[in-house]
């Protein structure tokens, strides 16, 4: 994932002045394993920080989340901004592996109020000791679930399918 930049950042609805930088991680993992991009001292309300953020996304998770601060004076930092962005909008659907996806979300600030755009893109790649290899199936949908809960890496993989009873008058 590169964390781009972000677009009209306020905190308690004034203009971001400065030093601001983003924090990414997923929902099904621990606090220890966020990543960080470096503080941007120029951008104010619209940073760039155009920083690569690599990070393994367990199967299980539904969101990254994405959040801006803001270094504040006494060397700590202040939340401006989250947007949590579903995994299966990169994951799953009709894409291939290492495909590129550039994806803007909504921030909302600690009132739920619409707070800025934060700009990210994402490529996926797929562990090297996995089993499923998705350039196979790159005309495929790319869903799966874990096999079992004992930490293997397997994964069932298929497109969801509906079915109906049909009744028959005779």
């Amino acid at each position: 994932m590169t964390i781009l930049s972000a677009e009209n950042l306020q905190m308690n609805r004034k203009p971001i002045r400065g030093s601001t930088f983003a924090t990414v991680q997923s929902d099904a993992s621990s606090d220890d394993t966020s990543a960080a991009t470096k503080v941007d001292l120029e951008g104010g309300s619209y940073p760039s920080w155009n920083e690569k953020v690599v990070m393994d996304v367990p199967l299980h998770a539904r969101f990254i989340t994405v959040e801006v601060k803001c270094k504040t004076s006494s060397s700590g930092s202040n939340s401006v901004d989250v947007a949590q962005t579903p995994v299966s909008d990169f994951i799953g659907g009709y894409m291939p592996e290492n495909q590129l996806h550039f994806l803007s979300y909504r921030l909302w600030d600690g009132k739920v109020r619409r707070n800025g755009v934060i700009n990210i893109s994402v490529r996926v790649k797929v562990a090297e000791h996995s089993s499923c290899n998705l350039n196979s199936m790159s005309l495929s949908a790319v869903t799966g679930v874990p096999v079992t809960g004992d930490g293997s890496s397997g994964v069932v993989t298929g497109i969801p399918a509906v079915w109906v009873n049909y009744q028959r008058n005779h």
